[in-house]
Formats: C-alpha cells, sequence, structure tokens
C-alpha cells in the first residue's frame, strides 16, 4: 500500500542562524530511510503525467520505485539513462514548477518530493559506488562543444555515449559554466560538478579550458580543424543594468560578477585575495534566483543589513519559492513594491540609494502587473553595496565572428526550435545562449535535444 501522508517529508537542514554565517550545503538531504519513506507516497501512475513535465523525461515513476524498494544503484541506473547531471539537477531544479506541479498527489496534499529523492539517489551513488562511464567504441566522427555550462556538458555526454570524440572548449579556467561561477556552494557544492566534468572525461571528452570562442579560435576554425558540427552552450553571461545615475560608483556590481569572485574565484575563503568589498549593508535590486543567491552570499561575508529591492509584489518574484523562503529565515530584508531611482556617493564611492514606492497597475505584455510610482514616495535607503541583478543575455562575441549565424533583437541565436539548428549549417545551439537566462534544467533539455539532432545529421552526411 502506498504512503498515504499528504505532506513531502521535510528535507533537513542546518538551522538558519548557523548556515548564514557559513558557505556550506544549506540542505542536508534525505536518509535512506526517510527516501524510501518519501518514495512510498508515489502512486506508480499508469499514465504518469510527473513525466512530461520533466525538460529531460526522467523515467520517475521507476526510479522512484527502485528507491521505495532500496535498491538505490539500479534508482541511479534509471535517473541516469536519461540525465547526464541528476546530483545537481536534483539540487537547482525548479521541481515544484515541472515534475512535481504535473504529480497528481498535489490534487489534494503535497506532490511527492521527486527533486529530493533524484538528489538522494546521485548523492548515494556518488558516495557508495562512484562508478566512471566506460569509454564508448569511436564512430570516427568529431563535434566541438562551446561553452561547459549544463547545456554543453549534457550535449557533449549524450554525443560521447554515442561514440562521438567530443571537445568541450571553456573560457573560464574551470569547466561547468553557470554551475561553479553563478550558483553558491551552499546550494551546489563544487566538488560535485567537477565529479560529473570527471564522468565525461571518463567517457572520453576532452575539455579544454581557457579558450574563448570568437577570440581564441572562432566556429570557422573549428571546422578548418576537422569537426564536423558545432553545439554552441556559451550561455548568457553579459549583465544588465538600469541606467539610473551613480552605477559607475566603486560599490556597485553586476550580480555576474559579485557571485563570479565568490564562487569561481573563492573571495569567500581565507588564503584567496580575491577582491571584493566588506561591506556593511547591501542592496540586491531584483527577484530571481541569482538575486537570492547575491543577498545569501552578502550575508555570509558579513554584510549587518541586506535587502531585496523589488519592484512588483512577492507574488510576482520569479525566485523560486524555497529560495525566498530561504533568504527570509537567513535574515535578508525584502523591500517590495520599490524601484531605485539613483544611486548616491562621495568621493565616488557608494553612500546610499534614493528609491521610490510602487504600486501594481494594468498587466503588461508578460500578463504581470505593471508596477507604476507613487508620486512624492522617494526615500533613501543607506547602503555601501548595489548588487544589480536585472538579468543577462549572450555575449555578442561568437555571433559577431560567425558569418550566417543570426541572432534576434536580444541577441539571441535564432534556432529550430524542433531541431536545435542555427541559421548556419551544422552550428547548432541550446540553453541560455538560445534563451536568455534561463533554467538549468531547460538548458539540459536543450543539450539533450541538440545532441540527438548532430547525431541524425552527421549519420545522414
Amino acid at each position: 500500500m502506498p504512503n498515504m501522508n499528504p505532506k513531502k517529508l521535510p528535507m533537513p537542514e542546518q538551522p538558519a542562524n548557523v548556515r548564514n554565517h557559513n558557505f556550506e550545503e544549506v540542505a542536508l538531504g534525505y536518509t535512506a530511510e526517510m527516501a524510501i519513506e518519501e518514495a512510498g507516497r508515489c502512486l506508480q501512475c499508469k499514465n504518469p503525467h510527473c513525466v512530461a513535465g520533466c525538460p529531460v523525461n526522467i523515467h520517475i515513476p521507476e526510479f522512484i520505485a527502485q528507491v521505495a524498494k532500496g535498491d538505490f544503484a539500479a534508482a541511479y541506473e534509471v535517473i541516469s539513462q536519461t540525465n547526464a547531471l541528476p546530483s545537481i539537477s536534483g539540487r537547482v531544479c525548479p521541481q515544484e514548477s515541472q515534475c512535481e506541479a504535473k504529480c497528481v498527489r498535489g490534487i489534494k496534499g503535497e506532490p511527492v518530493a521527486i527533486g529530493r529523492l533524484e538528489r538522494f539517489v546521485a548523492d548515494w551513488y556518488r558516495e557508495h559506488v562512484n562508478a566512471m562511464p566506460k569509454k564508448p567504441a569511436a564512430n570516427g566522427h568529431r563535434v566541438a562543444v562551446v561553452g561547459s555550462g549544463p547545456a554543453g556538458l549534457t550535449c557533449a555526454s549524450d554525443l560521447a555515449k554515442l561514440g562521438y570524440a567530443v571537445t568541450v572548449y571553456e573560457a573560464f579556467h574551470t569547466a561547468g559554466g553557470v554551475l561553479v561561477y553563478g550558483i553558491p556552494e551552499f546550494r551546489l557544492p563544487k566538488a560535485i560538478v567537477a565529479n560529473e566534468v570527471e564522468k565525461l572525461s571518463a567517457l572520453g571528452v576532452d575539455v579544454e579550458t581557457d579558450v574563448v570562442i570568437g577570440r581564441t579560435l572562432s566556429i570557422d576554425e573549428l571546422f578548418d580543424m576537422g569537426y564536423e558540427a558545432v553545439f554552441v552552450g556559451s550561455g548568457a553571461g553579459l549583465p544588465m543594468f538600469m541606467g539610473i545615475p551613480g552605477e559607475s560608483l566603486s560599490g556597485v556590481y553586476s550580480a555576474n560578477e559579485y557571485l563570479t569572485r565568490i564562487n569561481l574565484m573563492k573571495a569567500y575563503r581565507e588564503g584567496y585575495d580575491t577582491p571584493i568589498k566588506k561591506s556593511r549593508a547591501v542592496a540586491v535590486v531584483g527577484g530571481g534566483n541569482v538575486a537570492m543567491d547575491a543577498c545569501r552570499c552578502a550575508k555570509r561575508l558579513g554584510a549587518e543589513k541586506v535587502y531585496i529591492v523589488y519592484r512588483r509584489g512577492e507574488e510576482e518574484m520569479p525566485a523560486r519559492n524555497e529560495e525566498i523562503h530561504h533568504a527570509k529565515e537567513e535574515g535578508i530584508e525584502f523591500r517590495l513594491l520599490t524601484n531605485p531611482k539613483r544611486i548616491l556617493g562621495e568621493n565616488g564611492k557608494v553612500t546610499g540609494m534614493e528609491c521610490i514606492r510602487m504600486e501594481l497597475g494594468e498587466p503588461d505584455e508578460s500578463g504581470r502587473r505593471r508596477p507604476v510610482e507613487v508620486p512624492g514616495s522617494e526615500f533613501v535607503l543607506e547602503v555601501d553595496t548595489v548588487i544589480m541583478s536585472l538579468g543577462t543575455s549572450p555575449n555578442p562575441l561568437i555571433r559577431s565572428t560567425t558569418p550566417g549565424l543570426e541572432a534576434n533583437r536580444k541577441g539571441c541565436l535564432v534556432v529550430n526550435e524542433e531541431t536545435m539548428q542555427t541559421t548556419r549549417e551544422g552550428v547548432y545551439a541550446g540553453g541560455d545562449a538560445v534563451t536568455g537566462a534561463a533554467t538549468v534544467i531547460l538548458a539540459m533539455g536543450a543539450g539533450k535535444k541538440a545532441a540527438e539532432h548532430i547525431h541524425q545529421y552527421l549519420q545522414s552526411k
């Protein structure tokens, strides 16, 4: 009989007043007993809608059935049939709006904790087995992958399993893309990303770091080197700003730069001389997951006051509910229906931020109610650091150096959504380079689809 408890089994966590002073992982994960108990809540539907809600189509009921039996190795084998990065997606995927949103248990209670179970299985496998995959027989074809983020890693993995000789080119000195420079250690430990990259190497994938495609090498030169297809998964790392007075002051960061200094360049660790401001009071402008990461990092770096400044209400915030909840628990103050007008400074340094209160008007083209200024409601927020988390767009370097590669008005590469092929034959793309800043799991889904169609393209040749 299934476990008919209407609620998910809670995930053990570090206490809020402890974790906001360290960079260790917040969620501690299920024990084996907890995983088996939660797996028992799955009804094993004959027509599982949860699978349709997963961008990489994990066979969810099958892996959960194995967890319920205590066969965690078999559960891992089921997940890894379609998901190249389960320990990562189990942590950062927004399951509440995807697979879990489709779970029938959610109709009269809470859905099965699919993401927590996926994370448990991947962690159990890494800690107890951690077998490296075997390199498949070579099929004689070569493919280049630009970028080692979730889209690139997934595409490279799927192609390598089919026998392709794959080289991944990464601009930074460490592979992982946004997984290492964007997501903090307390949400995604970097040792886990390194383990996934190690599995890629075992499959025969060559990872070349410190190579900037569009500058060190061009797409055309990759073809001249003998690659028969190229996948562009270069992400969206170009930050956006508001264009308000004071954004050039010392103490103003883009969230991208701030998080890169902390995560990739280890500014939070003693012994690293990565320059980063030791702030007393910080304002993070934005309401997405990146804003939550930035404000929680600022708190951990010792800021006494950390504010989220967002021009809409909490219901309109694009960040995951879990991230908002964790930020509040950790002492982050939310200044909602508030928008910056200018950043104040003295001697070239930030001393405050003038804001204005907002109210919600009629819906805009996105369907969300448009924020409107309340006249005469200006006030000053006393801060010495401002972090702009307003979204990112793709770097124009690749498209500007590749003839025949078209982009839309936002700078995102144009692709055939069925095949992920760009306007240039043999060049495919996916992830944030195509969609703009989005989720890790959607980038993985794009990399998976591109690998399938690159295979079809090369086999047809």
